[in-house]
This record gives structure tokens, sequence and C-alpha cells, in this order.
């Protein structure tokens, strides 16, 4: 029976049509009762037995680069609805050792649990708007069947797989095993390199003749890669790589070349030599600006902002930055501001060796100061080889004027302070002063919308914060619509205060969609978004991205922790945690999750981080309800009442939040689903940033309350 848009399935409701094929039909519906869009794949034929076992077997699978399975019905499953473009070539040699490199995770994962995929094709890999590649049609080829002739369909009868694509033994009517979806694999890389298949023809039997007999012409790339891809097409299993690891290990060897052929740079924070330490704003907003010129240059990698300033006033030499920050080059400086005169001195030195590359002054008026920036980056690109562009394309997108400019850098530098209430009052002044001073400059009001993020957290009634964030995001986009952190911001919104999770999907969507994506971006998309949805692994993957740019960012490496504590590798993320605390020992975050995860273990040593926490952040109750419940876990009662005790009667901003996680650790989760239901209704930031991922949601769930909660939360109940 053919389905059309509005039919049920179950407790499906048709939305569209996907596409059609050999193996069925693929239709996006909406499950009613969880009110989420998912893709149904209508089988036409199948073995129910056999079908629901190894259908079972596959949903047990959990991995970032794997299309989840979510229902299994008579003659259909349910999966993952993903937006996503089958992979395409020719791609770049990074981009293609990229994706190769999740696919590959993906397939280790699966063969662990002894599941091959025996249909490995780019129809069955799906690359999302965020360059996340997804895997189809994990382990189920074998139970569907097709009846096209194309080249490209899945065969009939005791073959299983994809003409173009199947390994000799399959097309042989043999027994696949773990190498059959290596010799798939070798088709699609190749695919990937050439933009052409590896064994082409008319129809049928002239692609299966050359599976059988014929080796493909070598792929235009290094001989490194081309001999992976000759290793896996062989004809004969035995001479293929044995396993994926073995395999991995292999395409691992070609990309710490390919890396290091990248040129790579980072900007040191350039020195103030003004004696005025209040001028320091501007040196370090010079380097920052220049790192952001830098970063439109297609072929360079640079390093981000926090990690390279990780070092200021630091004395450690170039050739161990280079080496913490894993770049070739170091762009280091100075500044003399005095009046409206500028002296301005920049070197380029080469890690290897400590020699300098290049080196130049520039004596300046203060209004020469956009063209001194881009007068060093086009420097620095022309020493970098031909390679590289002269500069961004199509230059700066908009240039402030002077007075606003220094306004918004002295906003960023008291924004990443991270020491309370002072810095961030300062950061509110500079920015709303640096919109003032330029209405039609953008960055400055998305700058308020995270500063208004941040202090709804703690310091004011979250629903003035969510209004003043979202109309400060909103006149940034009336000034640049596509600026990506504008977007960002809305989505985060979106989440926070409307649980709207397919806006927030969407907002992000169009915030990754100009390159290069900022590595912040990456956190914030992992943090405030993924890990909320239950996608932890996904938000793991971004957060280890991000920090491939920006190793020495504290922020985003405890994003990775609290993504790996909510994906349930707790060691992993202690140890990140810890790092996190080794960059900045006054990081309040590093210390909380390490409280948080150690009450398993230690709690003494549990409490000791506590106590650390609400040292650094006296004014936050979260720090202080999480003390007070470890201090009844630990027998204090008296000193837990006293200390929960200063948070009244919950009225104030981020109490009842506090109140939830105190409750929570002491074992009442009524009261905490409660106080959650008030933390509710303030729209406060930290129920989606805390209380939607463990340890919190899965003792929230235990309670009666929680279908309540779930609906205003718009989550499964």
């Amino acid at each position: 029976m053919s389905l059309c848009a509005g039919d049920k399935l179950g407790p499906y409701q048709i939305v569209a049509s996907i596409g059609a094929g050999g193996m069925g039909e693929v239709w996006k519906a909406r499950d009613i009762r969880l009110n989420r869009i998912v893709a149904i794949k209508r089988l036409k034929s199948h073995d129910a037995a056999c079908f629901e076992k190894e259908a079972r077997a596959v949903a047990a699978l959990n991995h970032p680069h794997i299309c989840q399975i979510y229902d299994v019905g008579p003659d259909y499953l349910v999966l993952e609805y993903i937006e996503g473009k089958p992979i395409t070539g020719p791609l770049p040699l990074t981009e293609i050792l990229r994706v190769a490199g999740q696919i590959t995770d993906a397939l280790e994962a699966a063969h662990r649990r002894r599941i091959i995929h025996r249909d490995l094709k780019p129809a069955n890999i799906l690359l999302t708007g965020t360059g996340c590649a997804k895997l189809l049609d994990f382990g189920l080829a074998k139970l569907v069947a097709a009846e096209d002739a194309d080249a490209t369909q899945t065969t009939e009868g005791s073959v299983t797989g994809t003409a173009a694509y199947m390994a000799p033994e399959q097309a042989e009517g043999k027994p696949p095993d773990e190498r059959s979806d290596i010799f798939s694999f070798g088709a699609v890389l190749y695919e990937m390199i050439s933009g052409t298949r590896a064994f082409a023809g008319d129809s049928v039997a002239q692609v299966l003749s050359g599976v059988l007999r014929d080796d493909p012409p070598a792929p235009r790339t290094t001989p490194a890669l081309q001999q992976i891809v000759k290793k896996c097409l062989a004809k004969r299993p035995a001479d293929r790589f044995q396993s994926i690891a073995e395999l991995k290990a292999a395409l691992e060897r070609v990309m710490a070349p390919a890396a290091q052929k990248e040129p790579s740079i980072a900007v040191l924070p350039f020195a103030n030599m003004s004696g005025d330490k209040e001028q320091e704003y501007f040196s370090d907003g010079l380097a920052e600006e220049i790192i952001n010129a830098l970063a439109q240059i297609p072929g360079l990698k640079v390093t981000a902002r926090t990690s390279a300033f990780f070092f200021k006033g630091k004395n450690v030499n170039v050739a161990q930055i280079a080496s913490e920050l894993g770049v070739q080059y170091i762009l280091e400086g100075s500044v003399r501001k005095g009046g409206n005169r500028l002296r301005i001195t920049a070197q380029l030195i080469g890690a290897a060796d400590g020699f300098h590359l290049w080196s130049e002054r520039y004596d300046r008026e203060l209004t020469d100061v956009f063209a001194i920036q881009d007068e060093i980056s086009g420097s620095i690109a022309a020493i970098l080889k031909a390679k590289l562009m002269a500069g961004p394309e199509g230059g700066r997108s908009y240039t402030p004027n002077i007075a606003a400019y220094e306004a918004y850098l002295k906003a960023v530098h008291h924004q990443w302070q991270h020491t309370g209430p002072e810095s961030l009052e300062k950061t509110r002044k500079y920015y709303e002063q640096a919109a003032k001073l330029d209405p039609g400059f953008a960055l400055p009001h998305a700058g308020l919308a995270m500063y208004y993020h941040i202090v709804a957290s703690t310091f004011i009634d979250p629903r003035e914060g969510l209004v003043q964030g979202r109309q400060a995001a909103q006149r940034a986009l009336e000034l640049d619509p596509l600026l990506p952190e504008a977007h960002a911001w809305l989505g985060i919104f979106a989440a926070w205060a409307d649980f709207d999770w397919k806006e927030a999907q969407r907002r992000f969507d169009i915030a990754f969609s100009r390159q290069p994506v900022p590595p912040i971006l990456r956190h914030w998309y992992g943090y405030f978004y993924l890990r909320q949805v239950g996608r932890s692994l996904e938000a793991v993957d971004q957060h280890r991205r991000a920090l491939e740019e920006d190793p020495l960012n504290v922020v985003v490496r405890i994003g990775l922790a609290v993504s790996l504590s909510a994906a349930g590798k707790d060691e992993e993320a202690l140890t990140e945690a810890r790092r996190s605390m080794e960059l900045d020992p006054d990081f309040v975050p590093a210390y909380t999750l390490q409280a948080l995860d150690l009450t398993k273990a230690s709690l003494p040593e549990a409490l000791a981080f506590a106590e650390k926490g609400v040292h650094l952040a006296p004014w936050s109750p979260t720090c202080a309800g999480q003390l007070a419940g470890l201090l009844v876990k630990s027998g204090e009662r008296a000193r837990a009442i006293e200390l929960i005790g200063r948070l009244g009667d919950g009225q104030a901003n981020a109490a009842p939040v506090a109140f939830a996680i105190f409750y929570l650790l002491c074992g009442e989760v009524e009261k905490a689903a409660e106080w959650t239901e008030k933390a509710l209704e303030q729209r406060h930031p930290m129920v989606a940033m805390l209380l939607l991922t463990p340890p919190w949601k899965p003792l929230l769930r235990s309670s009666a309350r929680w279908p309540k909660l779930a609906k205003i939360m718009n989550l499964p109940a």
C-alpha cells in the first residue's frame, strides 16, 4: 500500500516522501507521541524474525557517525532524520581525510559488535551542514531486495550489496566479512578523491566484471593515499587491510604529513610598550584582529585567540609555544601608543629554527590601524608561499570608526577575564559604548547577546536577560544578516526559553553556513544544543574539533569535559576537567564538575573542590547549592542548612536551580522536581545548561512530576 502525506503508520504521521529504491520507500514523518521528526524506511520484502533481530543489534550502536534506529515496525524501520547530502567528489585532501576518519570510526564501532555494513556507498553516507558524516543502513543491506538494473542499486538474491561498491566475494555470492566493508570503503574513498567511480559500466554485468577482474586507474592524489586505495580494492580479502584498525592506522600516517604541509600560525598578544596598562586592550585587540584577518586566508591554519593568548606574560620561548600549539610560524610584536600616534612592530618567526622570516615597523596615525592590520596579514600571506591569497577575499565586511573599535576591544578584553560582576559590568559598558559610537557596527550587539545570557544565569532576572539578549542579537542581524554569532545566540535563546529545539538547530545551521567556522561556535553548538537534546557524542566531536584550532581554550575544554560526562565517559571527563584547572587554576566550572563526578568515589575530595568553587564564586547560588548538598551527604547538616538558608525563600534569581541541585544531592527527588518547575517558571538558563543532562536528568525522570516538566520543555515524557 502506497503512503501519502497525512497517512498514519502506527504512531507516525507521514509528512513527505524522501525517496524510493530497490529496498523500498523512505518517508519523512512525525512521531506524534514525542513530537519529533523521524525517517521511516518501509521495506519491500523481509524475513521478519531475521529482520527484527538484526535491527535490534544495530539499534544498540550509539555512535555520532551512525544513523540511529529508533523503532521497528512489522515492515518498516524508524530512523533518525538527518538533513544532509550524500558525499560527492572530488574533495580537498584535508576534507577527504577528515570524512574518511569519521567513516572508519563508525565502521570500527560496528565491527567491534560483529556488525558489518554490506552496502557501503556514497548514497549511504550523508554529510550534514556542519560537516558531520552519518552512515545509513547499517547491517540491513542483506535483508532488503532490489529490482532495478542500475549499477548503483542493491542486487537480488544471495548477492547483497551495490554492484559498483561491492567486494568480489559478495559479487560471487560468498559470505561477506569485515574485509568486504574495507573493499567498499576503498571504492568510496576512490570516488571522494577522483569524483568518478572505481568500477564503471553501462550495465550491472559490466560493473561486476570490473569488480571481479579489473584494477581501476590510480586516482590523482598522494602516493601514500594511492597505496591505501589500492590495498582496500585488492581482489583477494587476504591482500586487503585485515581490520578497520589497520586501515585507520594507515590513514593516520597520511594525515600527519598532510597536516604538516598546511601552513599554520599563532599570533601572540602584542606587547604593550606604552607604559600605560590601560592601553593593553589595544595591543591585545590588534593581535586579535590580525588573527581574524589571517583566518580568512584559504589554506592557512590559524590558532584561535584564547590559545594564542594563553602565553601572555609568561616567559616561554617561541619553540615551546609553537610545539604546544602545533604551529609552524609565530607572529609576535609590540605596540607603542602615544596620543594619536602608533608605532607597531611585527616579526614572523619560523618555529623550526627560531629565525626571523620577516619583520616590519609601522609609524602611523591611529586612523590607519585597519590598513596596518591588512598590511601585516598581507605580508605574512606573501611569505607563506604562493598558494595563499594576499588577503581576505572581498576585504573587511565592515570597518567601524576608531572610537567604536577601541570600545569593542575593551569589551572583549574584560569579557575574557572571568572575574565576576566587576568584569561583566565593564563588558556591558564598553559593548554599549561601541554600539553607540558606531550605529552600523554589528559585533557589539552580538557581544551584548552573550553578556545577557551570562548575567541571566546569576545576576539578573532571567526573563529580563532573555528579552535584552534577543533584542541585541536581532539588532546585530539587522546590521549583518548572516553574522554567525548572532544566529548562534538566537538558537541558544530558543533552546533556553522556548525549548524550541527545531529553531535552535535551524539557527545553528545558518551560523555554520559561513566558513570558516570559529571554534567558539562549535563549543556553543555542542554545549548549548547537542548535549541538551541527548546527542552527547556529537557534542564531544564538536568540542574536539574546536580544540584542534584552539587547544588552550579553557572554556571549550570544560565544554568537552561536560559533554564527555553527559555521554557517560566519566574518566575522560575528569581528565579534561583537570586539564582545564591546569590551564586556569581559578576557573570555577572545573571545580564544580570535578566535585560532581567525585561524589561517586571520594566525598572528601568532592567537598574540597566544591568549597573551592564557592570561594572563587561567592556570588553563585548554584555553587552554594552543590556544596550544601555535599555537606549533607558528609553529615555536616547544620552547616549545609546555614549555607542553603542564605538563598532565602527561593525567589531570587538562580535560587530555584540551586535548591533543585541541593535536593537532588540529598536524594529528595520530588522536592528537587518542585524547584525545577519554579526555575522553569523563571525561564532560568541553568535548567537547560545543567538539569537536562546527567547526572541530574536521570534523577529527575524518576519524579512523579517528570511528565509535566517534560511537557514544558518539549521533551519525551
